[in-house]
């Protein structure tokens, strides 16, 4: 929601992100001191949650507020370097602080509620960081398959806040029924045992705990950044991608979770050296995370059957690649964590145990906002996603020997320890392979890669068979220099410019291969403006000169790297020409660029008479949907060429022979319209295909596309049995033909 007020960049992301998990451990911390202060920590954990529901609900309304606040502050800010972050981050940080603060704080204080259980705290933990993994698997998918194609972004932001209030009524309820009673673990040893082995750790081994789950912090979010990036590659970036592999990684910490929890009891374990030998196995898997995607077109045809038995059947592809890749260091993380928390949470001899979990928390959550922002900033961009793997690895497998030092193990069992794992260590290095060969070699087999760039904002790759490049940027096929993609990211260019009966001005949102934009650039006395968001993109489009007329280089031609929508929303530039670079409907963010919202942005830019280019495509149900939502808010729209192309405009249309004939005399413009294949007011009368009034028939009464509903991204909640059957769409174009 936030990102329709700031755009997708990655510096407007990541700034609510650090906003939101920096609101976690200050609340993780705050309810750490009074957790051990309250009789009723469970009631205090209910009231909690019914402020978070609270502030929820109202959040919608402090977002559309500060909306109005962003848009009358930009134009003073745009000058001042820095400003418009500035602005981000204050109103990112007024939107989330209260809520994620509240968020932070529920951790701390459920633990210490929890005391009035029977068992022991390690055990309750592990069973609580499990179960909370658990509802996270269901809230992503639930979210991602039901909530949000059927009752809208805003719907499922609702049930969710009215969620938080049902647990916090019944919490507090429970607090009423349930007396509080003096904990068990208040003793200086474990309640299970007394021995030596299950002492609290001496006070060098906690701050070495503590050092070791902040790294951990570090590296798992961290991986996230790196997983996701990577794994688009191999899974396409789909909304149902991104829910599969995040609900893979909480599917891993809550199984690992409930799986430590018998073991907790054993009196004997020698905790740390079990922590340091899962540390050390999480750093091999984590070298070794693509390696097994070898085998992903064969997991995926056996995991099919059952898959398509309980869920949709395109979720089988996904799902076999985030168990591959993901789910076996998530597991291990998830071994992890209650045990290092346990040990730490007795290492204050029962007493003051909620501040402990506090403090323990908001260094795992201060290390997670860290390593965030560095994959992304700094790992990725310097030393790419293999070698990210290495480095958070390397991480991983130093904390490992830090707890192997200080763990109970003889001295001789410590250095067999060391040596074998460096020995498997240094083996998984050498062995694992380059994510962007297998990535190649499975999409595009027998291609070879020319260039990449694992940039801030995407993961660019140019490759090439028999002497055609190709672009993908993120795993999304966006350009080649073959003949027919090339013709049609060109026509989506010089269309407008050869209706519109004198363009000065033209806005082309996203670059790709440059394609598109060099079209619109052969058109003598036309100013361009290109929004791209990616810089890597930008970088990679220079491959394409032999399609893209090496359209960057021209003095009339403008560049902005930025997200388009938020410099529509911003810009005080109008144009007479509005076009976009072609992306498919389907992919996980292109919802942005098909909704009702997005084309009153483009309206909102057009100069007087001006013209808006929008290519369509996808199965009927999507095809309609976008030309039904194009339609309502240009009402005088027009369908041309092959029925792909949608000509918006706010008046009706009039053609007039001579508005065409004076372009055939320009230097330039001839040629951009014989690229086009019109030579003449009749070819380009034949391209028509049907008017408004053919297009509302044709698309009928239907759901519109909005931002809060996507129905395009959610694809799976759309019929995609057929494709549109375009030779019923048919019109006159003699009545939009004016004499001259």
């Amino acid at each position: 929601m936030l990102g329709w007020i700031f755009g997708v960049t990655v510096h407007a992301a990541s700034t609510v992100w650090a906003t939101f998990m920096a609101g976690l451990a200050i609340g993780s911390v705050v309810a750490g001191h009074l957790g051990d202060r309250v009789r009723s920590p469970l009631r205090w954990f209910g009231a909690t949650e019914l402020a978070i529901g609270v502030t929820a609900l109202a959040t919608p309304a402090l977002v559309a507020t500060l909306q109005q606040i962003y848009l009358g502050w930009h134009p003073t800010l745009a000058e001042w370097t820095g400003g418009v972050t500035a602005a981000r981050i204050v109103m990112g940080f007024l939107a989330l602080i209260v809520p994620t603060v509240l968020m932070g704080a529920t951790l701390p204080l459920v633990i210490r509620s929890s005391m009035v259980q029977h068992g022991t705290l390690r055990q309750q933990t592990a069973v609580l960081y499990g179960s909370n993994a658990a509802g996270a698997i269901a809230g992503t998918l639930v979210a991602g398959l039901h909530l949000v194609p059927e009752y809208g972004i805003r719907g499922s932001f609702l049930t969710a806040a009215g969620l938080n209030l049902v647990v916090g009524l019944a919490a507090i309820a429970l607090s009423f029924i349930v007396r509080p009673a003096v904990s068990s673990w208040t003793s200086t040893a474990d309640p299970v045992d007394g021995s030596r082995a299950n002492a609290p750790l001496s006070s060098s081994r906690l701050r070495a705990l503590l050092v070791v789950f902040s790294l951990s912090g570090f590296v798992s979010l961290a991986l996230e950044v790196v997983w996701f990036r990577v794994l688009t590659l191999f899974l396409r970036p789909t909304v149902y991608g991104f829910s599969v592999m995040l609900a893979t990684i909480l599917a891993g910490v809550a199984l690992g979770s409930y799986v430590i929890t018998p073991m907790l009891t054993r009196p004997h374990l020698r905790w740390l050296a079990w922590l340091a030998g899962v540390e050390l196995a999480a750093a091999v898997a984590i070298v070794v995370s693509f390696g097994p995607l070898t085998y992903l077109g064969d997991l995926s045809r056996r995991i099919s059957p059952a898959v398509s038995a309980i869920l949709p059947e395109y979720l089988a592809y996904p799902m076999a690649g985030s168990l591959l890749a993901i789910f076996p260091t998530a597991l291990l993380m998830g071994l992890a964590f209650p045990v290092g928390l346990h040990l730490w949470s007795i290492g204050g001899h029962g007493r003051h145990t909620s501040r402990r979990v506090g403090v323990f928390y908001s260094l795992n959550v201060a290390g997670s906002i860290l390593g965030s922002l560095l994959a992304g900033f700094v790992l990725l961009p310097q030393v790419g996603s293999r070698g990210s793997l290495v480095l958070l690895a390397a991480i991983t497998f130093g904390s490992g020997l830090m707890l192997v030092a200080l763990s109970e193990l003889s001295r001789r069992s410590r250095s067999l320890l060391a040596l074998t794992g460096t020995a498997v260590f240094a083996l998984a290095i050498w062995a694992a392979p380059d994510p962007f060969d297998q990535f190649v070699a499975n999409r595009y087999p027998g291609q070879a890669i020319v260039w990449r760039e694992e940039g801030v904002e995407a993961t660019v790759v140019v490759h090439e068979r028999s002497g055609e490049l190709s672009l993908t940027v993120n795993g999304n096929h966006e350009a080649s220099t073959g003949g027919t993609m090339t013709y049609v990211h060109r026509r989506v260019g010089h269309l407008p410019l050869a209706v519109h009966p004198d363009p000065k001005s033209a806005l082309v949102i996203g670059l790709g291969g440059g394609a598109t934009a060099g079209a619109v650039s052969r058109h003598t006395g036309v100013r361009l403006d290109i929004v791209e968001l990616a810089g890597a993109v930008v970088r990679g489009a220079r491959f394409f000169t032999a399609i893209n007329d090496r359209v960057l280089d021209k003095p009339h031609v403008t560049l902005r790297v930025d997200d388009g929508r938020n410099y529509m929303l911003l810009t005080p530039h109008r144009y007479d020409v509005v076009t976009a670079d072609v992306i498919l409907p389907i992919w996980a963010g292109a919802g942005n660029l098909y909704s009702a919202e997005y084309f009153q942005l483009m309206k909102r830019v057009l100069e007087p008479g001006g013209l808006v280019l929008q290519w369509v495509a996808g199965t009927e149900a999507e095809y309609k949907t976008i030309a039904r939502t194009f339609l309502s808010v240009f009402p005088q729209t027009t369908v041309w060429s092959d029925g792909s192309l949608l000509l918006g405009s706010v008046e009706p249309l009039q053609l007039r022979q001579r508005d065409f004939t004076w372009k055939l005399e320009v230097p330039g413009r001839r040629e951009a319209l014989r690229e086009l294949g019109v030579e003449s007011f009749e070819q380009l009368l034949g391209m028509f295909v049907a008017g408004p009034h053919e297009l509302a028939a044709f698309v009928g009464d239907g759901p519109l596309l909005t931002d809060d509903k996507p129905l395009t991204e959610y694809f799976l909640s759309l019929p995609r049995d057929r494709d549109p059957d375009l030779s019923k769409l048919k019109g006159d174009v003699q009545r939009f033909v004016v004499p001259d």
